[in-house]
């Protein structure tokens, strides 16, 4: 397999597993799989299109006309120095949908899924000035993480989801180092980084929010 094979491979791998996605698979999970599938389907649908909009399609439509106001391309955009406004226009846009979701009083273990993208998210942006962490692994920490708590939660054994998730992580992490945007050390970082938010957010992120509004 030559370069050219690979580096296309590992575009559509980090394409295909978004880190803007996991908010709204582990909210379309939780309404098929736990004691939240009995909620009406209208209530479903609403919560779970309203998470798409302002974790996947508001970030993205934003960050996009912000890379193309500027000229740069995908890979400039993935540089260090350019990462902080896009940071910035993610948090906006997942506050929004936050506080959307406590107005319509969901569970707290469903606002958790979003409280920990956001604790993620700030600490990335925080350690951002010194060390570029991989927003992909921040995302497959945050999976594991979770996967962890709702097995708790939920008394399910998680073990087979996590090594299935854990082998999609191998994959992530690998295209990411392929097209040069992360070293190792990066990779794992943000894997720790998006375990640790994740189970922070889902197991305390209710009480995070009230001691915020108190």
């Amino acid at each position: 397999m030559n370069e050219k094979t690979l580096l296309w491979i590992a575009q559509k791998i980090s394409w295909l597993f978004t880190p803007f996605l996991v908010p709204t698979l582990g909210v379309a999970l939780l309404f098929t799989f736990s004691y939240l599938r009995v909620m009406p389907l209208s209530y479903k649908f609403l919560i779970t299109v309203a998470v798409f909009c302002f974790t996947i399609m508001m970030p993205q439509c934003t960050i996009f006309f912000y890379r193309r106001m500027n000229g740069w391309s995908l890979r400039e955009l993935g540089r260090r120095e350019k990462r902080f406004v896009p940071y910035i226009l993610s948090i906006a846009s997942y506050l929004f949908c936050l506080s959307m979701l406590y107005r319509f009083r969901v569970p707290s273990c469903m606002t958790g899924i979003v409280v920990a993208s956001l604790i993620a998210m700030v600490v990335a942006i925080l350690l951002n000035y010194w060390w570029k962490l991989s927003e992909h692994m921040i995302s497959v920490g945050g999976v594991v993480g979770g996967l962890v708590c709702f097995g708790e939660l939920f008394v399910f054994n998680p073990i087979g989801w996590i090594c299935l998730t854990i082998i999609v992580g191998g994959m992530v992490g690998t295209s990411r180092m392929t097209l040069r945007q992360h070293n190792l050390s990066q990779i794992i970082g943000g894997f720790i980084l998006g375990m640790a938010s994740s189970v922070v957010g889902i197991l305390y992120g209710q009480k995070i929010i009230d001691y915020i509004l108190s």
